[in-house]
């Protein structure tokens, strides 16, 4: 479930820029510059939406097919793609300190090689997540 797609709706803002919509989810709305921009804050308005949902309990909606939305007439359609792991890693960056168990054997010879036990642990733990 790590990567999503929803339609957003593009409308050309009344100066520059657009502004961003999504009809699975009325509570999501951003904006943009330009069309560069308005793309990556959708995705950043998506990952808020959707963790705001997750950490509330509510289930995530089904994403409407993109053939069954029709436009307004100064809207066009955009599938945004949403990583839902990669947002997680890139908004919550904070460290929560875990306590281990390891051989002493394993110890002695990892710190001998001045191995940083944080680090290989997140490695290890986001490739099992990836797997």
């Amino acid at each position: 479930m790590n990567k999503l797609f929803y339609p957003a709706l593009f409308h050309k803002a009344e100066e520059d820029g657009f502004w961003v919509s999504f009809p699975d989810l009325p509570e999501c709305l951003t904006q943009g510059d330009d069309m560069t921009q308005a793309y990556e804050m959708a995705v950043d308005a998506l990952g808020l939406a959707l963790t705001c949902r997750e950490k509330e309990q509510q289930p995530f909606p089904a994403p409407s097919d993109p053939t069954a939305i029709l436009p307004e007439p100064d809207a066009f359609l955009v599938v945004i793609e949403f990583d839902m792991l990669a947002y997680k890693k890139r908004t919550n960056s904070r460290a929560v300190k875990k306590t281990l168990s390891i051989p002493g054997w394993l110890n002695e010879a990892a710190m001998s090689m001045d191995l940083n036990f944080s680090q290989i642990l997140q490695e290890a733990l986001l490739a099992k997540i990836q797997a």
